[in-house]
């Protein structure tokens, strides 16, 4: 069974920084493609960022292009979210997904994704 587990959100000022981490246990790692998604309250969970499984590739939102970053580690497991400059409106609910995945392809859908954590609260604000 796979499980996914996020870490690392909390409270930030406007400008601020935070580091979501997803630590991934019962499968291949090494074989999904990983993403982010947020969902704010009264709305969509929507694409944040996606890793192809090499890290060769990776594919943004484009608000939140040059101020976040996403990378992996596949001997630790994980993925994460570094994320600089926040705003209010990044304010949501951040969550990780995993899709088993064809040679370099990585995934900016929902129902692309087959295996989901539980959630990380990120808010920002002063």
């Amino acid at each position: 069974q796979v499980q996914l587990v996020e870490s690392g959100g909390g409270l930030v000022q406007p400008g601020g920084f935070l580091r979501l981490s997803c630590a991934v246990s019962g499968g291949t790692f090494s074989s999904y493609a990983m993403g982010w998604f947020r969902q704010a309250p009264g709305k969509e969970r929507d694409f944040v960022a996606a890793i192809n499984w090499s890290s060769s590739r990776t594919y943004y939102t484009d608000s939140v292009k040059g101020r976040f970053t996403i990378s992996r580690d596949n001997a630790k497991n994980t993925v994460y979210l570094q994320m600089n400059s926040l705003k209010p409106e990044d304010t949501a609910v951040y969550y990780c997904a995993a899709a088993r995945a064809y040679v370099n392809a990585l995934y900016v859908r929902r129902d692309d994704y087959e295996y989901w954590g539980q959630g990380t609260q990120v808010t920002v604000s002063s």
